[in-house]
């Protein structure tokens, strides 16, 4: 019967999510700013098919000359993506799969948090709020910013399982920790990055709390576990960044100086689907919620009320430390986040070093969104609180339900697109799509003074580029090789190579290994006269391959983790 009860929760949220994601249930795709989505769910696609893994070049965008991208984009949801992909379905159905389950699962770990701080009722109002944030349909429908909304539906399930681990102190519970940072990591390293200082405050808060060593050592077992796992990804992204332009990503429009949020803009903004720009007319919508706003406000002072004596609160406040904490913590958590996306913090912009990676100081809206969402489960729970005569628990369901359905009726018109286009899978998949049209918008993952194609004519046909002082015997090439044989009169020929610079290219002339140069239009060999075999692998660099080792190393470490505790009680369970 518990069973039961459970799922029957787990299905209202997903059923009351519903009008979040129906857009989605429709034939074609709607415009996005990052219109890239179909195209990297493919191309991941396409490298998986072809046997690499960790997924960490493409072959088609670049403008046909490939680049690293998965090495530095963070790759989680194109993994789950892929993988509807190599299970047949289209590249557009794939992703509008990927979009879904990213949205619905916020809802689901939200819940999850939600009932152990405030019960079903109140992880159910956590979960609709989280889900109907504002700023999540901003992500959703007008950014189409698919890393950084997948990112937002692990934060709750980071944060439940770390009270599971203060309550409790169970391996498991670590290792769901582990797990679910090291999601948040490998879908957006923005979003961990800023995660990470709010994942400090909560232990620093429950650690004065309860004043125990175990909780300072839950967390740095979580967050140590969570890197090595995703090191596979995290040590390219440190070290080998300098292989590409992605440093042109900060400054220009990019500029955090220029896109701080208005104070007004938080309580109400136009919603539009245009940018962010500098000063307080945005193209997009900042605001928190009013809804969002006044729940939060009427938690914040109910609990301040009750903690002070009033409301004959107090004793059932004391006795919840866990959900007193959180609120503690939700509160101060929320204030920092309005902080940080206010210009009254650049003065912490410009001096904290990395900090200019963020580019936008509006992305704190993921944490005001969710710590609004934490304080209006807990408002549902102090509803029920409250002295009366009334069937407590009927009272927290109807006023859940009237919340819930104020916020439906308030901001499910906020997640629709602005326009539906009739478009398949292969508008976004045909060759000149992929190898100019995206291309252009997306090229920072190239070497630094790589020379683009200024004409679609001039994208590159062979991956050996034709020239008179050689001839291309035979070619065949696929995303992490490229065999040929080419015949040159030519005593000290230059072979160009019409792939862009990585280090994880290495080259063989006649089974020997030879050095590639780097061009600004690709990479270059030298053949002497006569006829020749030419090879080049992608094989992964020492940093990468330390990366795959180090993540390999703690999935054992788990492994034997949840293996050794089992064992060790069926052995005492068989002693006794």
């Amino acid at each position: 019967m518990k069973f039961i009860k459970q799922i029957l929760f787990i299905v209202i949220v997903i059923l009351v999510s519903y009008f979040s994601i129906n857009n989605f249930l429709t034939s074609g795709f709607f415009p996005i700013h990052d219109n890239t989505q179909v195209q990297r769910v493919y191309e991941m696609g396409g490298s998986l098919s072809e046997g690499m893994f960790p997924v960490r070049w493409v072959a088609d965008l670049g403008f046909g000359y490939g680049y690293p991208i998965f090495n530095f984009y963070a790759p989680l949801a194109y993994y789950f993506g892929a993988f509807f992909y190599l299970l047949g379905f289209n590249a557009l159905l794939a992703t509008k799969i990927m979009m879904v389950v990213g949205i619905l699962i916020s809802g689901f770990f939200m819940y999850l948090l939600g009932k152990k701080l405030f019960g079903e009722v109140g992880g159910i109002t956590s979960a609709m709020f989280y889900v109907y944030a504002p700023y999540h349909a901003v992500d959703i429908y007008v950014r189409g910013d698919i890393a950084e909304f997948w990112a937002y539906a692990f934060i709750p399930l980071v944060f439940y399982s770390l009270l599971k681990v203060f309550k409790e102190n169970k391996w498991r519970y670590i290792v769901l920790g582990s797990v679910s940072y090291a999601a948040v990591i490998l879908s957006h390293n923005l979003t961990a990055f800023m995660l990470t200082p709010f994942l400090i405050l909560f232990t620093f808060i429950f650690n004065l709390l309860e004043k125990k060593r175990k909780y300072l050592y839950g967390f740095f077992l979580i967050v140590i576990i969570a890197i090595g796992l995703s090191s596979f990804y995290v040590l390219p992204v440190v070290l080998e960044a300098k292989f590409t332009n992605i440093i042109s990503q900060i400054g220009g429009g990019a500029n955090f100086r220029d896109h701080f949020v208005c104070l007004p803009q938080l309580w109400d903004s136009p919603w539009g689907f245009g940018g962010s720009t500098a000063g307080c007319h945005d193209g997009m919508s900042f605001k928190i919620g009013k809804l969002h706003l006044i729940v939060g406000f009427f938690s914040f002072l109910i609990f301040t009320s009750g903690f002070l004596g009033k409301l004959n609160l107090k004793e059932k406040i004391r006795k919840n430390k866990n959900m007193a904490g959180f609120i503690i913590f939700s509160i101060i958590g929320f204030l920092i986040s309005i902080f940080m996306l206010l210009s009254i913090s650049s003065i912490i912009w410009e001096k904290l070093p990395f900090i200019a990676f963020l580019q936008y100081p509006w992305r704190f809206l993921i944490f005001s969104s969710f710590f609004t969402s934490v304080l209006a489960g807990a408002l549902i729970w102090f509803l029920g609180q409250l002295p009366g005569k009334i069937n407590k628990y009927k009272f927290n369901i109807l006023s859940a339900i009237a919340l819930i359905t104020l916020l439906i009726y308030g901001n499910a018109k906020l997640f629709k697109p602005q326009r539906i286009l009739n478009v398949d899978s292969n508008y976004f998949t045909n060759e000149k799509n992929l190898k100019w049209t995206t291309s252009n918008t997306t090229s920072e993952y190239m070497p630094e003074g790589f020379n683009k194609p200024k004409l679609e004519d001039q994208l590159p046909r062979t991956t050996i580029a034709k020239d008179d002082n050689y001839q291309i015997l035979h070619e065949e090439a696929d995303v992490e090789s490229l065999h040929a044989f080419i015949k040159t009169d030519k005593e000290n020929a230059n072979i160009k190579i019409n792939l862009a610079y990585f280090p994880a290219w290495d080259a063989y002339v006649d089974n020997k290994r030879v050095n590639l140069k780097e061009e600004n239009t690709g990479m270059s060999i030298k053949v002497v006269r006569g006829s020749h075999a030419l090879d080049l692998f992608f094989i992964q660099t020492p940093i990468e391959k330390l990366g795959n080792s180090i993540s390999l190393v703690f999935l054992f470490i788990i492994f034997i983790g949840i293996i050794y505790p089992r064992k060790k009680k069926q052995n005492e369970e068989t002693n006794s």
